[in-house]
């Protein structure tokens, strides 16, 4: 089984200088170079204490510098916030820069204040975040190319450099089953994200499968990370304390209140945002949200309790690539000194 981490940023309350928190998450992907996992996933987000780190190209161009090994994800370059040749070039000089190690994970974003600041109306999110992606892979071939679509025009343009290596693994973050069929319609790999259930990240999972057979392309050899909240405590107890505490952060900060969350839903214009699919399923399910994740989405407990539930993941998911977003260093440790070498 492959491990990678989806690396945040958090700043929960300002309580520490900013370059701890910076500091902190280096001292972390140096270890993580050191241990055997696959990559550091880079998570951008965007005037929010919940991440900060606006730019993953930046950040990933100072994570190079300071490992040998890991590979360097993006999860996720926001591509519709992007010129998409300017982004084209800033990912494939950061391959170039690194040899090789770049795995390019693109995604739509669900944030609507997001959009809002860098001028996406709800209406052009999805269409032009797909048309970026085009743009973005069409530029890394060989030669110069031309492109007409809705949003850009390019004349026989050429793009420099091209990346490090010939094909550069590519990856959709995906939520909804318009997103899912669209990305296996275009043979594209998939990451699924952190607020999906088991169940639920199974039947995308199994979804995104049959469709991409559908249209002609195979299945197997593909890496397809499942994204997991990890709180990996000394006792039970405090796992599954960790987790809940982590859950209200996110569901307070960043996910936003109930109530701004039903506004989110102009986002949508072909599925249901990442927040109102964990929101609304609780609502459905009549439980309590924070609960509701801690048992069927989170991976939170003793490390005996979480290695179990991988066990179970990857027996009734096929979980294959586990991607951690570990709440806390002390989560982060354990994880790696008693769950991974189970593992490996």
């Amino acid at each position: 089984m492959k491990f990678g981490v989806l690396q945040f940023f958090s700043w929960p309350g300002r309580r520490i200088p900013l370059e701890q928190v910076y500091d902190r998450a280096f001292d972390r992907i140096r270890l993580m170079d050191e241990t055997g996992y696959d990559a550091v996933w880079l998570a951008e987000h965007h005037f929010s204490t919940y991440s900060v780190c606006p730019s993953v190209h930046i950040m990933g161009a100072h994570v190079a510098a300071q490992t040998k090994n890991i590979r360097i994800g993006t999860a996720i370059s926001l591509a519709s916030f992007y010129h998409p040749l300017r982004l084209a070039e800033e990912v494939a000089l950061l391959d170039q820069l690194t040899k090789g190690r770049v795995n390019w994970g693109a995604g739509r974003g669900f944030d609507a204040k997001e959009h809002e600041a860098f001028g996406v109306a709800p209406k052009d999110s999805y269409p032009k975040f797909r048309e970026s992606v085009e743009v973005v892979l069409k530029a890394w071939k060989d030669g110069p190319f031309s492109h007409k679509g809705d949003y850009y025009e390019f004349n026989d343009i050429e793009v420099l450099p091209k990346p490090y290596q010939r094909d550069i693994p590519v990856w959709m973050a995906v939520t909804s089953e318009g997103s899912i069929e669209w990305a296996a319609n275009q043979g594209h790999s998939i990451m699924l994200g952190p607020h999906s259930s088991h169940a639920e990240s199974k039947e995308k999972r199994d979804f995104y499968k049959t469709a991409l057979e559908g249209a002609g392309f195979s299945f197997a050899g593909r890496d397809i990370p499942l994204t997991r909240t990890v709180a990996v405590g000394a006792t039970m107890a405090e796992g599954l304390e960790m987790g809940r505490r982590g859950a209200q952060f996110m569901f307070g900060n960043y996910l936003k209140k109930k109530g701004n969350i039903r506004g989110g839903e102009k986002m949508a214009a072909e599925g249901k945002t990442q927040q109102n699919d964990a929101i609304l399923a609780a609502e459905r399910e009549n439980v309590d949200p924070i609960e509701r994740y801690v048992d069927s989405v989170a991976l939170c407990g003793d490390p005996a309790k979480v290695i179990d539930d991988i066990e179970r993941l990857r027996d009734e998911n096929n979980l294959e690539y586990l991607m951690i977003a570990p709440l806390g260093h002390e989560s982060f440790i354990r994880f790696t000194e008693k769950v991974m070498p189970h593992f490996q």
